[in-house]
């Protein structure tokens, strides 16, 4: 990374709940999450506007605009612009704000997404930004062409705000592994920190092992892991990587689950653990609207995890003998 980012704890509180993801939460409940994990010493937030259609951008902004900006690392994407035009909502974010949302990777468009999400969050300045979601989950087929769109805006003007010192570092934000793998053998692009969701897990990493943990150590660029639970499955949730959960992966937490009672182990620790253990990760960012969940988060980092623990897991075929593990 041009400037070396150190986040604190290794950890971060991720905006997308904050964004009405699933379900509508209250004012109150979504500044009391903010507060708390402030209040608990997390100082590296992560959001986009594509989270409620600006709503999280907004919700952070509110508390974190009366804090020295010195004092935190601030994160948001690109690749998305938020119109005053409005429309019906579906999906993750049907509760959120009606304002139709533009997908864009153009250079313009990055630079009027910074523009306005600089707005929303009450600040003058940014220091990671992440181009999200351009990637198959979410664009189809159209994710190639749309991948060459940004390849001559977005990273571009990334990569020059980066290189003026505008921004710190800047990479992708998506759920699959294919698109950091891409970007990070471009030529004529330098992405340096990218967000990966859901694909470097307790509950799911042989793939990313495979190529993208590689590339980021060859290529130094770093990684903060995202839905470390995948979507909460792994904490017993309805939802696997934002999809309803399937029979096989519930096995799978089940025997999670046998394991980590034989050892008195929280998988919450584990997972959070497990993510953070790869030196190619800075970082793991956690969602919530729940305050609570915030210091559960905290305390998971520093939990203690016996060995016998993460060898058993390996014996028995859940995680792979080629990740990295915790330091007992």
């Amino acid at each position: 990374m041009k400037n070396e980012i150190t986040i604190k704890n290794k950890i971060g509180l991720g905006t997308a709940p904050l964004g009405n993801m699933f379900r509508e939460v209250p004012e109150k409940e979504a500044m009391e999450t903010i507060q708390t994990a402030w209040d608990e010493g997390i100082r590296y937030f992560d959001t986009a506007p594509f989270y409620g259609a600006g709503l999280a951008e907004s919700r952070l902004g509110e508390i974190l605009s009366s804090y020295d900006r010195d004092d935190y690392v601030l994160s948001t994407k690109v690749g998305r612009i938020v119109l005053d035009e409005e429309e019906e909502k579906e999906g993750l974010f049907e509760h959120g704000r009606k304002n139709k949302i533009l997908t864009d990777y153009t250079e313009e468009g990055t630079l009027r997404s910074i523009e306005d999400s600089l707005k929303r969050l009450k600040t003058d300045r940014l220091d990671m930004v992440y181009v999200h979601d351009i990637s198959p989950d979410f664009l189809g087929d159209e994710w190639v062409s749309k991948f060459d769109e940004a390849r001559k805006g977005a990273f571009k003007v990334l990569d020059r705000l980066r290189d003026e010192g505008v921004i710190s570092a800047w990479g992708l934000g998506v759920n699959t592994t294919v698109p950091i793998e891409v970007a990070l053998e471009l030529e004529e692009a330098h992405p340096d920190l990218s967000l990966s969701a859901t694909q470097y897990t307790l509950l799911q990493h042989e793939r990313a092992l495979e190529r993208m943990m590689r590339l980021a150590e060859e290529k130094n660029g770093g990684l903060v892991i995202g839905s470390a639970f995948n979507s909460g499955a792994l904490l017993g949730g309805d939802f696997f990587d934002y999809q309803e959960i399937t029979p096989e992966i519930k096995e799978r937490v089940r025997r999670f689950n046998e394991v980590a009672k034989k050892h008195d182990v929280n998988l919450k620790d584990a997972a959070l653990q497990f993510s953070t253990a790869h030196p190619a990760v800075k970082a793991v960012v956690t969602g919530s609207t729940r305050p609570d969940r915030i210091k559960e988060d905290l305390q998971a980092m520093k939990a203690k995890i016996p060995s016998g623990f993460w060898e058993e897991l390996v014996n028995d075929g859940l995680i792979s003998p080629k990740a990295p593990l915790p330091q007992s």
